[in-house]
């Protein structure tokens, strides 16, 4: 699936099944907590804290997954191509930080 798949088939979810998208800043709102879900159990899984009852059946690619759902429905919502706006993103690194990273010496 490309990105640009992804984004027709959560608006086609969206407007079929969901019956209509949250409104930008609710659905802002939603990207925090499913970070902050991602966040928390990154934390458990390769970090120092251990995990809670509640967070031992949550998956990793399941939380990624929800995180990706919003951001390409605030995508959708706002009118932003991500594989364009990702495209852009890449000549901006690469102009920007094409020989930064090499020099490094912390990256060796």
């Amino acid at each position: 699936m490309t990105i640009e798949q992804a984004q027709q088939q959560v608006d086609a979810w969206i407007k079929t099944v969901g019956v209509r998208y949250f409104n930008e800043l609710t659905n802002l709102g939603i990207l925090m907590e499913e970070t902050g879900e991602l966040a928390r159990l990154m934390v458990r899984q390769y970090g120092e804290q251990s995990f809670k009852e509640s967070d031992k059946n949550k998956e990793l690619a399941d939380e990624m997954a929800d995180v990706l759902w919003v951001l390409l429905c605030l995508a959708n919502q706002t009118g932003i191509n991500l594989t364009e706006a990702l495209q852009k993103n890449f000549e901006k690194k690469n102009i920007r930080d094409g020989e930064r990273h090499k020099g490094n010496e912390k990256l060796f």
